[in-house]
């Protein structure tokens, strides 16, 4: 029978052999994980901060009306490494923003960088703040604080059985302000919807002459909340014009339109055309169906994006298209 001194001695071997794997998978040693990191992961997890693999976040185009941003990372080791699981967390979202991994995870090659698509829950909106009250600054400074985890596989029977997979612990960069600017929007969107539901109306107007055509917006107000002066009101400042459409000289578009929680509903007829005419206008088209909104609400301020919905969106780039073919 083995004495205590061999059974601690195979307990060290065993520690330094499955500190070896870790530092091996991650290409880089082992370290405590930093205060604020994620924690109460599964039994045996190792939780490491590492310089293996670097994040940094971003967002399509095409995702904009989603809220659907990329956590995009890249792999500095001399090795694949293969990504089973990740995991944004940042003080402004309350829940973490997690990448729906697929079956078997992502590989990542040597030095190059991969874009995993993560939806954003709701967010933390608070008390309005010079970051949520205007456009997010490019320095990402707002959301300077965010933290991935990444559960990475390692080498079949490299650790014990029964033995959770490695966890990487990094810094996201977030240098466009993705974070900032999706939270803004989102509360923004969530205080004016308190007050009025928007909506387009899925037909399409066209003139005669086919060259403009007519879009309706329906308000419909939400039931009055009470409040002191100016609670449940909500002020469009300005319709913008989008990478598609322009206002149609023929039916203008409305300026300064105040609406009351409780008022009655209302419709607004705007007037569009082309705002671009060129070979790719339509078929490389990412957002030019979102209506923006130059809003005000709550003490916030800022563009809610109204999505045209797929009908609209179809029966826009059909008038869009036979338009310009007009000129």
């Amino acid at each position: 029978m083995d004495g205590p001194v061999v059974t601690r001695l195979r307990h060290i071997v065993f520690q330094a052999a499955a500190a070896a794997i870790a530092a091996a998978v991650l290409g880089a040693a082992a370290a405590c994980s930093p205060e604020g990191g994620p924690e109460g992961g599964p039994a045996g997890t190792t939780s490491t901060a590492t310089d293996a693999v670097t994040a940094e976040i971003s967002q399509f185009r095409d995702n904009y009306s989603k809220q659907i941003i990329e956590i995009q990372l890249t792999n500095t080791t001399g090795r694949a490494l293969t990504v089973l699981a990740a995991e944004l967390t940042s003080p402004l979202f309350p829940a973490p923003i997690t990448w729906p991994a697929r079956t078997g995870g992502i590989e990542l090659p040597p030095g190059q960088a991969k874009s995993l698509p993560a939806p954003l829950p709701a967010p933390e909106c608070g008390s309005p703040s010079p970051a949520s009250t205007g456009p997010a600054t490019a320095s990402g400074a707002d959301s300077g604080n965010a933290v991935v985890a990444l559960r990475l596989a390692v080498p079949q029977g490299s650790v014990p059985q029964g033995t959770a997979p490695p966890q990487a612990v990094a810094p996201a960069a977030d240098p466009f302000g993705v974070l900032a600017r999706n939270n803004s929007e989102m509360c923004l969107a969530r205080a004016a919807s308190a007050v009025a539901a928007i909506a387009l109306v899925p037909d399409l107007e066209v003139a005669a002459d086919g060259r403009t055509a007519v879009v309706r917006l329906l308000v419909q107000p939400r039931a009055a909340s009470g409040g002191g002066a100016g609670a449940g009101e909500l002020v469009i400042d300005r319709v913008e014009e989008t990478t598609l459409l322009a206002e149609a000289p023929q039916a203008p578009w409305p300026r300064s339109v105040t609406l009351s929680a409780g008022g009655p509903p209302a419709e607004m007829r705007l007037g569009i055309r082309p705002s671009r005419c060129d070979p790719h206008a339509v078929a490389e088209d990412k957002v030019g169906t979102l209506l923006p909104l130059r809003v005000r609400v709550a003490g916030r301020e800022g563009v809610v994006k109204i999505d045209a919905g797929s009908q609209l969106r179809g029966r826009i780039y059909d008038f869009v298209t036979k338009a310009c073919g007009r000129q």
